[in-house]
């Protein structure tokens, strides 16, 4: 957990809106996969749904749990990792 509040509250504010502007990607890219069923907006869809997942637990570790913030980081960048992993892959599903 940060000690300096006025960078845990940086840290606070920037994973929020994170977590908005990732949630309303992941939302617009489901509805066009609804509406068109195309397997390659459903992959996207859980790409960005993979990342903005890291980035809120990430946020959850780091300021709620008693664990090491490098904690927090390994778990951002595993899921960001896999996440941006499907988003590339879903650039090339037919």
């Amino acid at each position: 957990m940060t000690t300096d509040p006025p960078l845990a509250l940086a840290v606070v504010v920037a994973k929020t809106v994170t977590l908005v502007l990732g949630g309303l990607v992941t939302f617009v890219t489901w509805k066009a996969f609804r509406r068109t069923g195309r397997r390659a907006l459903k992959a996207l869809f859980v790409g960005f749904a993979i990342v903005t997942l890291g980035s809120m637990t990430a946020g959850v570790v780091d300021q709620l749990l008693a664990f090491d913030p490098d904690y927090a980081l390994l778990v951002e960048s595993v899921l960001t990792a896999v996440g941006f992993s499907v988003i590339a892959a879903s650039l090339y599903v037919e």
